[in-house]
């Protein structure tokens, strides 16, 4: 596995945290950086190959044609931007 070095800057509270974690994980914090960067990559991938699956040959035209059925009724109060 190649390897790549990436200068990080984080909110002190945020790697404070992160140390505290990686600590009770018994782990470097270059380790446990590196899993949760990896485990966030994972689901963003999972999550846009699930919807990507799911939407599947749904078009933008489509949508629109849906749309145009939709009753002409005026917006709940609380749906209201004020």
């Amino acid at each position: 596995m190649s390897k790549a070095t990436y200068p990080l800057k984080l909110p002190l509270s945020i790697k404070k945290a992160a140390q505290r974690l990686a600590k009770e994980d018994g782990v470097s914090l270059n380790q446990w950086i590196a899993a949760a960067v990896a485990e966030k990559v994972g689901v963003v991938e999972t999550a846009a190959e699930f919807f990507k699956k799911r939407a599947g040959k749904a078009t933008g035209e489509g949508l629109m044609k849906f749309l145009r059925t939709a009753p002409k009724a005026a917006p709940e109060p609380e749906d209201i931007l004020q």
